[in-house]
């Protein structure tokens, strides 16, 4: 089989390799479609090279097929069709014990930490499968892990219909967290300085705000008659919009932090504080959310095909990333593994 390895920074070397059969408690794939994700972009650019055991297989955004079942596994057979949620905790940890094994204190992210789906064949334990229904097409399967994230920050925000909730950056996880929030029923402005994801956002039905251009501040308090928002979702990893995230909310209101921050950044304690506000983080994502973004995209209801800029081969997954890295008119890029 093939399969696409990183060899370091910028390095993507696609090679043949040895397909073995699943081990116990394991089934084998053949892998049809994988996103790219930024943390696949972090990872490429040399970021996570503490985390990743070069040459690694990367990749966890990702659609398949069954096409082997290993010693054990009930539940599963040769030709469903499944999606995967790459989490394997340690399960006696503090937090596996609390009941929290999505952020366990030794996860292993599988395509981080462990082999991922850039390759052909893919061999994962069983109870990271989630069955997907025949009518959804594995194309958009592959949305279905960053879908779930979404799912996760709408439901731990606690997001009621007919509430105002701001989400501050528009990239992949940006926009499908607004869709996921208006879907439930709030009203939704989405914050972004990019103007094809604002065009995108409009296009999706969306409202939204460049803030370089307009009082974001002034807007989301005219829009709730001086009350502010009640949920803020932070999801584009700037400094300045840490800044800005406790300028929105109203009195009690909710504060999302999605992005990940790779170091301190100032933030207004004193309206944290003055405001009564709640500050809640969001980490990947429970099966509960699996199940959910499955539900979501079969039925239809989200533009989730709008999301996908590009489809690349296998072997010509440095084209993929080159796209993914480049800027401008991108969202999501798939790469089709099953074929080469």
């Amino acid at each position: 089989m093939k399969a696409a390895f990183y060899d370091g920074p910028k390095t993507l070397r696609v090679a043949e390799t040895t397909a073995d059969d699943p081990g116990p408690g394991q089934v084998q794939l053949q892998v049809a479609y994988c996103g790219i994700c930024g943390t696949d972009m972090h990872i490429f650019h040399g970021h996570m090279d503490h985390r990743v055991k070069m040459p690694q297989v990367i990749g966890h955004e990702a659609s398949g097929v069954i096409v082997k079942v290993g010693e054990g596994v009930d539940g599963f057979q040769s030709g469903d069709h499944v999606t995967v949620m790459p989490l394997d905790p340690d399960g006696d940890t503090p937090a596996c014990r609390l009941g929290y094994s999505h952020i366990c204190e030794k996860l292993n992210f599988i395509g981080i930490d462990s082999s991922g789906a850039f390759q052909q064949f893919w061999n994962v334990p069983a109870f990271t499968l989630h069955k997907l229904p025949g009518d959804l097409s594995l194309k958009l399967a592959a949305l279905i892990e960053p879908l779930a994230v979404a799912c996760h920050d709408v439901r731990l925000a606690e997001v009621q219909p007919g509430e105002f909730v701001v989400v501050i950056g528009g990239g992949p996880i940006g926009m499908l967290v607004a869709l996921v929030a208006q879907a439930a029923g709030a009203r939704v402005v989405l914050s972004e300085l990019d103007p094809f994801r604002l065009k995108l956002a409009e296009e999706l039905g969306l409202k939204t705000v460049n803030p370089a251009a307009g009082d974001l501040v002034k807007y989301v308090f005219e829009q709730t008659e001086g009350a502010g928002a009640d949920v803020v979702f932070e999801v584009s990893g700037a400094a300045a919009a840490a800044e800005m995230m406790t300028e929105l909310p109203r009195v009690r209101g909710r504060m999302v932090v999605v992005a990940i921050y790779n170091k301190p950044v100032p933030v207004n304690l004193f309206k944290f504080f003055w405001r009564e506000l709640r500050l809640i983080g969001c980490r990947v994502y429970e099966s509960q959310d699996f199940d959910r973004a499955i539900e979501v995209a079969q039925s239809g209801s989200l533009p989730l095909d709008r999301l996908i800029s590009g489809t690349y081969s296998l072997d010509n997954i440095a084209e993929a990333f080159a796209r993914a890295d480049g800027g401008g008119d991108v969202m999501k890029v798939l790469v089709e593994c099953a074929g080469g």
